[in-house]
């Protein structure tokens, strides 16, 4: 599958608030609102969000997404009313901004059907 296109793929029981929240908080494209699924472009990945009757979230990463500058990636969500999730985890500070030892920087959220997702800020290599 090294030349196919990736598909993504979250659900939802609730699609006119998962629709609201990737369109209007993260600023992803509706492509078409389907009677089983709402499709998205996520910068060139399809994302098609699921519309199941019931769900239970998983509690772990479902989406991520990396980012070039993380501070700045934090303040347009919160600006827009995105909670940051805070865990008891050795080097996540009060932002949520979780910092690995290699420099990597994740901070996690949730979408309205509680849907982990994430921004990861990857160090710039060495030069």
């Amino acid at each position: 599958m090294h030349n196919a296109k990736l598909m993504a793929f979250v659900s939802t029981s609730q699609a006119e608030k998962a629709k609201d929240f990737y369109i209007n908080l993260l600023g992803l494209k509706l492509v078409t609102q389907e009677p089983m699924a709402l499709v998205f472009d996520a910068d060139g990945t399809m994302l098609r969000i699921s519309i199941v009757e019931n769900f239970t979230p998983q509690p772990f990463t479902v989406l991520g997404w990396q980012v070039a500058d993380m501070q700045a990636a934090l303040r347009e969500l919160a600006a827009k009313g995105v909670k940051f999730e805070q865990y008891d985890f050795p080097g996540q500070d009060a932002d949520g901004v979780w910092r690995a030892a290699d420099g990597t920087q994740v901070a996690w959220f949730k979408d309205p059907d509680g849907n982990l997702l994430s921004l990861t800020e990857f160090p710039l290599p060495n030069r």
